[in-house]
């Protein structure tokens, strides 16, 4: 059985991945690696604040990181994410 602790990570994990969209960046991300904003944005049909929403999501649910370089930020998948995923369905 799961620590309380674990759940509590799975349920924000789980809760950020119940949308679509970002079911989507997450799969890009798992794909390519790492893209700026702009690269991950040109494969939706969404207004920047929506985008910036879906990203911020991901990020505080430890899903994501990013990294400002110049004017852009890129981002990636954290180091561990889909093999934590991986973990629950064992």
């Amino acid at each position: 059985m799961l620590s309380d602790a674990a759940a509590f990570r799975f349920s924000t994990v789980f809760k950020a991945l119940s949308d679509p969209t970002r079911v989507k960046v997450v799969s890009l991300l798992a794909e390519v690696g790492e893209l700026c904003v702009c690269d991950i944005k040109a494969n939706f049909d969404l207004g920047p604040s929506t985008m910036s929403h879906h990203l911020k999501v991901l990020r505080e649910a430890g899903l994501l990181r990013a990294d400002k370089r110049g004017l852009w930020i890129f981002y990636r998948l954290e180091p561990g994410a889909l093999a934590m995923l991986r973990e629950f369905a064992a």
